[in-house]
């Protein structure tokens, strides 16, 4: 199983999964991590020009990061983790939630900071999923 963590610095997860510049991919089998890897990955701050250029940040009143833009734009920010079966955040709008989850892959926002901790509580299957910090 491979779970993706977003983060800036490999070690902590980030607050907000948009603003993100990694992923930790870590791999694990039969209890035990078998590879850690840092991995790029699409941010706010890649899309900050296309405004001026005809794409329009859209959402609903409903939900952040929803819209035919954003959808394009959650899928870059998920193209290096396609092989990923979870991925972890501390926050995370609403749009990259249900595209995550469309392409098949667990969304789960924790409130553990630690990369390593959460690991471990996804591997013992204490980790607890806090739908709250949507937003």
């Amino acid at each position: 199983m491979k779970i993706a963590i977003v983060t800036d610095d490999g070690e902590k997860i980030s607050a907000h999964f948009g603003r993100a510049m990694k992923y930790v991919v870590i791999t694990f089998e039969d209890g035990r991590i078998t590879s850690r890897e840092l991995r790029d990955k699409a941010n706010h701050r890649d899309f900050a020009g296309e405004a001026e250029h005809g794409h329009q940040h859209q959402h609903d009143s409903h939900s952040h990061g929803s819209g035919r833009h954003s959808a394009e734009k959650h899928q870059r920010m998920f193209a290096t983790i396609a092989d990923c079966q979870t991925v972890l955040a501390r926050g995370m709008g609403q749009g990259a939630y249900n595209g995550l989850q469309q392409m098949g892959v667990q969304p789960v926002l924790t409130d553990i900071a630690d990369v390593e901790t959460a690991v471990q509580a996804v591997i013992d299957g204490s980790i607890i999923d806090h739908p709250e910090r949507l937003h």
